[in-house]
C-alpha cells in the first residue's frame, strides 16, 4: 500500500514539473509550429492550469491543458494541409484491412497518413520522444471530434489504451496511448449505451483504472488496468514486419477480473488505443485478447502507408 502511494506521489510530482515548465516555456519563449517550425503569430494552445476543487483527485493532471482543436499548435498552412485519413467516415478503409486475417475489428480510424518523408511525422515524434503531451492530447482531440462527427463510433461504451511497460513509462514519464486515449475520449459523446465512470472506478490516471476516476465533464471512460504488459520489448521501430509480430508475441495480459467488472458495468464495445499503427502487430496482439469478450474498434493517431 505504501509503495503504490509512493509511486503515485512520485507520478504527481513528475507529471506537475512537466506542466510547469511546459508553462514557463510558453511564457518566455517564442511558440513555433510543431511541423514547420515557423513562429506562431499569436498565442495558441497554451498550458491552462487545471483549477482542482477541494477534494478532487489531483492524479489526473493536464486535465484541461489543452484547447479544442482549433489549430493551436500548427500554424495556419500546415492546420489546412494535415494529411488527413478520412477513416472514420466509413467502414472497409485501410486500417482494417492491414489487421485483417490477425483479428477482427469493429471499425478503425487514424487521424493523418505518417509519412516518414513528411514533416508531419513531427507531430507524433515531439509528442512521444519530445515529451510535448500537450501537443499529443491536442492531436488525439481533434481525432475524437473527427470520429464523433463520423458517426461509426457511436456504440463505444470505453476506451482502452495499449499498456506501456513500467521500464519506458519510467524512462518517458508517461504512456503515450494513455494520453491518447484521454483526448479521444473526451471528444466521443457519451451516447446510447454508454457507461459512466462511476460504473467504470478502480483506479485513476496516475495509478490504473479509469483515467477520469469520477469525475468526467464529457465523453467516455479511460480504463487503463484492463491489458497490461507481461514482459519487457524492445523498440518497434527500424524492425521488418516478421520481427514485429515476433517481438510482441505473448507480450500483452488481460486480467480476468477487470473484463468481469466492466462486464457487469455493461460494456460490450471498447475502443483500442495507440499512438501509430504500422504492421499493425501490436494491435492485432492486444486485439485477440479482447476479442473473445468485446467488440472492439481501433484507434491511432498516425497510420504508416
Amino acid at each position: 500500500m505504501m509503495g503504490k502511494s509512493s509511486n503515485w506521489l512520485w507520478r504527481r510530482i513528475w507529471c506537475g514539473l512537466r506542466l510547469a515548465l511546459t508553462g514557463l516555456r510558453d511564457l518566455f519563449f517564442v511558440r513555433e509550429c510543431a511541423v514547420c517550425g515557423e513562429e506562431l503569430e499569436s498565442e495558441h494552445g497554451g498550458v491552462r492550469q487545471t483549477v482542482e476543487s477541494e477534494g478532487q483527485d489531483t492524479g489526473r493532471l493536464l486535465q484541461e491543458d489543452v484547447p479544442a482543436t482549433d489549430g493551436g499548435h500548427l500554424c495556419d498552412s500546415c492546420m489546412a494541409d494535415i494529411p488527413l485519413t478520412y477513416f472514420w467516415n466509413y467502414s472497409g478503409n485501410a486500417a482494417i484491412d492491414r489487421l485483417a486475417g490477425r483479428c477482427h475489428v469493429y471499425n478503425a480510424a487514424a487521424l493523418f497518413f505518417y509519412r516518414h518523408d513528411s514533416d508531419y511525422c513531427e507531430l507524433v515524434r515531439r509528442f512521444k520522444y519530445g515529451g510535448d503531451t500537450a501537443l499529443g492530447l491536442w492531436a488525439a482531440r481533434m481525432l475524437g471530434e473527427y470520429m464523433a462527427v463520423g458517426g461509426l463510433y457511436s456504440g463505444v461504451q470505453a476506451v482502452v489504451p495499449v499498456p506501456l511497460h513500467w521500464r519506458k513509462r519510467f524512462r518517458r514519464g508517461f504512456n503515450q496511448a494513455e494520453i491518447v486515449a484521454r483526448g479521444i475520449a473526451e471528444r466521443l459523446p457519451a451516447g446510447y449505451g454508454s457507461v459512466a465512470a462511476d460504473d467504470c472506478r478502480g483506479g485513476d490516471w496516475a495509478s490504473g483504472g479509469c483515467a477520469f476516476g469520477g469525475r468526467v465533464p464529457r465523453g467516455l471512460p479511460v480504463v487503463t488496468n484492463l491489458l497490461f504488459r507481461r514482459r519487457y520489448t524492445r523498440t518497434q521501430t527500424r524492425r521488418q514486419a516478421g520481427q514485429r509480430v515476433r517481438n510482441v508475441a505473448g507480450a500483452f495480459g488481460i486480467r480476468s477480473r477487470e473484463i468481469e467488472r466492466l462486464r457487469v458495468a455493461g460494456v460490450r464495445h471498447v475502443l483500442l488505443v495507440d499512438d501509430v499503427v504500422t504492421t499493425g502487430a501490436t494491435i492485432a496482439e492486444c486485439v485477440r485478447l479482447l476479442e473473445p469478450c468485446f467488440t472492439v474498434s481501433v484507434a491511432t493517431l498516425g497510420f504508416v502507408e
